[in-house]
């Protein structure tokens, strides 16, 4: 599933493609993703001029004029590309806008597990998608006494707790997976049990492996691109997700990066680094 570097990249891409463009027609080939589009999304979209792009966690938000609002996740699968009008048409393209100087963007999810949604501006914290999203990683208020706060009187372990989108908006597996690493910190470790020198440290963790991934234009792990297809490239950069047995950079540990089961998701770790 996209994280919050892939939506982000996703987001830059778009606010130079298409911001302040106008939508000249949309067509919708599903009434249904993870939840029901409004049926009557095409009709809003066409003649609505592109404003400002925005994310929240994992979500994406572009603004229309009038008081319009596009709410895009996507899911498991989905890819958000644009190009000209020669870009190749996909099986399970969901949702094309054609722009007014020619730009095509896809919206397409094979596993149909994304969302597309439509809001008035101002109702983003009373939708139940965003309701209750926890910090922004990326924004000033984001530090150690945020998230010890955050963490205290949790009792699970610190990588379920990191995963909770009331705890951290934006951040996934692959992510947690890093930053705790370079926080030091086992992922089987209490999230209570955590002293302020160490939420700290794992919450610059977070923001520092976030805002790398942003600049390697996210990690293509299966279906992520970016919007003018390429890959991202922060897979290369990766300590341990997905490198079970591998060597930790600069770590003596004999074993490699170990993979444990957590919460039905894989978690990645160095067990000699991280305490």
């Amino acid at each position: 599933m996209p994280e919050l570097p892939e939506v982000e990249t996703v987001r830059r891409g778009l606010l130079v493609t298409i911001g302040g463009r106008r939508i000249l027609s949309a067509v919708l080939n599903r009434s249904d993703l993870r939840r029901p589009v409004p049926p009557f999304l095409a009709e809003r979209l066409v003649g609505a001029r592109i404003g400002a792009l925005t994310r929240r966690g994992k979500y994406l938000l572009i603004a229309l004029d009038g008081d319009g609002l596009l709410l895009v996740h996507f899911g498991m699968s989905g890819r958000v590309t644009a190009g000209g009008a020669d870009l190749p048409a996909l099986r399970h393209d969901h949702l094309i806008l054609t722009f007014d100087e020619g730009t095509v963007l896809r919206f397409n999810d094979p596993r149909r597990f994304g969302v597309i949604d439509y809001l008035a501006r101002g109702e983003e914290d009373r939708h139940p998608l965003l309701a209750g999203l926890g910090p922004e990683p990326l924004e000033p208020g984001f530090d150690g006494v945020a998230l010890g706060a955050a963490l205290a009187h949790r009792s699970s372990t610190i990588k379920a707790a990191l995963l909770d989108q009331k705890v951290v908006a934006g951040l996934g597996n692959i992510y947690a997976c890093e930053a705790l690493y370079r926080a030091r910190l086992s992922p089987r470790r209490r999230a209570d049990s955590l002293a302020p020198r160490q939420t700290a440290r794992l919450a610059e963790a977070i923001r520092t492996v976030l805002e790398e991934a942003i600049c390697a234009g996210g990690s293509s792990l299966r279906d992520y691109v970016q919007i003018n297809g390429e890959l991202g490239y922060f897979q290369h950069q990766w300590a341990v997700y997905a490198r079970e047995g591998k060597p930790c950079p600069g770590c003596d540990c004999k074993k490699g990066v170990r993979r444990i089961v957590q919460g039905g998701r894989s978690t990645f770790f160095c067990a000699k680094r991280q305490r």
